[in-house]
């Protein structure tokens, strides 16, 4: 009996040291911002985006990033969605850029133009949400980021 006990909890402990190591005491939240948004020519008939992203790795270790998943959102309208798996190293307190290719969703698109349709202004909300991927033992960086953008000429 006293062996069970033992064992089951020499099993706990190991799970919550485990647990522990997952835990990064002092750990900064790396910054993702977009860096360039284009245009780039496209099969099909839905344009294609190439959307430049700059990481910057706040803490010493390096940020070794394995995929990235990311939305863009114009007024709660889902317009571009992606993923990338070839990306950069980021130093210890460095930063990196790397570019992703993404595709318009149309019926977003469509909700879109028909809510501007009806809503006449000059400034629009946007919101960027990407989810970094940093390996299986560690939980996945979620970023939000998100303001108002203006598509009047500037006076």
């Amino acid at each position: 009996m006293k062996t069970t006990v033992t064992i089951a909890l020499l099993g706990i402990l190991t799970l919550v040291l485990v647990g522990c190591t997952g835990m990064r005491p002092g750990y900064e939240t790396p910054t993702v911002t977009i860096s360039s948004f284009k245009t780039i020519p496209s099969e099909g008939g839905l344009p294609a985006f190439e959307i430049g992203l700059r990481v910057i790795n706040p803490n010493f270790e390096p940020l070794e990033l394995r995929g990235v998943a990311y939305t863009i959102s114009i007024e709660g309208h889902e317009l571009i969605k992606g993923v990338g798996n070839d990306l950069p190293v980021i130093d210890g307190y460095g930063e990196g850029e790397f570019k992703l290719t993404a595709s318009a969703n149309l019926f977003g698109g469509i909700r879109l133009i028909t809510d501007l349709m009806r809503n006449n202004r000059s400034t629009f909300q946007y919101e960027f949400e990407a989810k970094l991927d940093i390996g299986a033992f560690l939980p996945a960086i979620r970023v939000t980021d998100s303001d108002e953008i203006s598509f009047q000429p500037a006076t």
